[in-house]
């Protein structure tokens, strides 16, 4: 990969320390990028920071104060800033369902994974703007966001995010930002573990989850395999693909449609009724 041109760029990296996110810090220092790692405890952030010869960020980046010292670490210590990769995030509650979920739970959720990206992309934004740099934004959602991991906050979350995205690599193209998203499958200790394994057969019970998925879930590969995903996105490989949501796991890789609509019907207001009920419920079942 050393082709993709990862050389030189500085990337913070969110939720870093552990999983996904420190696979992705492992394979960008390699290739030669110099990162910025993040997670919430000071004393592992300080240890992997070490680790990698990287600098290290403590905090929760839905706190604008914490985004901000990412950057501004980036900038000070490397002298640019080229990619914000969001990787932090927490999983929901187990057993957790709209029926026994709390206010505050949810409202974690979403602070932890809608919140913490849109500050990251917020600080972000406005320097490659301001700096004229055409820099990379990769976020990170989930197949969850389609419901069949159960759960609420996580979900709404993660769909947020796809929106997030979708809107950033719109409103950032003509500054030759890119912003893309994935949904990742890995092994790590948020998927690992007898409680994980009894929720995924759960919701394989109930009829969320169908076989392929099923047995995809429980068997997921290392965190390696889609940290190459991030890093292409971040690689100059990548220049010109943004607004897209795709999906790894192991050598799997799948790409999001765009949301879109289907017409059922139509008619001229001007000259026509309101449709009436039954009407509307003949056109949704068709």
């Amino acid at each position: 990969m050393t082709a993709a041109g990862l050389a030189g760029k500085a990337v913070v990296v969110t939720g870093s320390t552990r999983g996904i996110g420190r696979a992705v810090a492992e394979l960008l220092v390699a290739e030669g990028a110099s990162v910025v790692v993040n997670g919430r405890e000071a004393a592992l952030v300080s240890s992997v920071a070490a680790e990698l010869g990287a600098v290290g960020v403590a905090g929760s980046p839905a706190d604008p104060g914490v985004a901000e010292r990412l950057v501004e670490s980036a900038l000070a210590s490397y002298d640019r800033l080229d990619a914000v990769v969001n990787v932090a995030g927490t999983a929901e509650p187990p057993g957790s369902s709209i029926l026994t979920i709390s206010s505050a739970e949810f409202r974690e959720l979403i602070d932890v994974h809608l919140h913490a990206t849109f500050e990251t992309c917020r600080v972000a934004a406005r320097h490659f703007v301001d700096a004229g740099v055409a820099g990379s934004i990769v976020n990170t959602t989930s197949f969850a966001f389609q419901g069949m991991y159960g759960g609420t906050g996580y979900p709404a979350g993660k769909g947020a995010v796809n929106s997030l995205t979708l809107a950033l690599a719109a409103e950032l193209g003509e500054h030759g930002i890119r912003v893309n998203a994935v949904a990742p499958g890995a092994r790590t200790r948020l998927s690992t573990g007898d409680e994980y394994e009894r929720h995924i057969d759960d919701l394989h019970r109930r009829g969320l989850l169908d076989d392929l998925t099923r047995a995809g879930s429980l068997e997921p590969a290392p965190a390696s395999y889609v940290a190459r995903l991030y890093a292409y996105l971040v690689s100059d490989l990548a220049v010109g693909v943004t607004g897209e949501v795709l999906a790894g796991s192991g050598n799997y890789l799948a790409r999001f449609a765009a949301p879109s609509s289907t017409m059922l019907a139509w008619r001229d207001h001007s000259a026509e009724p309101p449709w009436e009920l039954a009407e509307i419920d003949a056109f949704v079942r068709r």
